[in-house]
């Protein structure tokens, strides 16, 4: 898939997968709704980035905005929003996570 990748994932891509590609992933995944301009994301970045480098779990950072369909299917409100899925099927989620405590217990809970 072109928009993901293990670990952290840098960019968030134009190219979205697809809600029914991403209900047929099969490990755990990492999504990741916002924009590259949006100063929230810009704020979570360096946590976000410090909690998932050297994790191997995937990371799809996708760019979100009107008219994006992935994002209105998961409900996406604020961003940044991370989605924690495990098979295809939404476990937990955290929006605007600020700090690098708030990430890491998203991911070990």
């Amino acid at each position: 898939m072109k928009a993901s990748a293990i670990g952290f994932n840098a960019e968030y891509a134009e190219y979205a997968p697809t809600y029914e590609d991403i209900c047929q992933l099969t490990d755990d995944i990492i999504l990741e709704f916002g924009a590259p301009w949006c100063g929230h994301c810009q704020a979570a970045r360096s946590g976000i980035e410090a909690e998932l480098d050297g994790r191997s779990i995937t990371h799809i950072k996708v760019s979100d905005g009107k008219g994006k369909k992935l994002g209105r299917k998961f409900g996406v409100k604020l961003w940044p929003t991370l989605i924690l899925l495990r098979n295809g099927i939404e476990v937990r989620r955290i929006v605007r996570p600020l700090l690098k405590q708030e990430i890491n217990d998203f991911l070990t809970r």
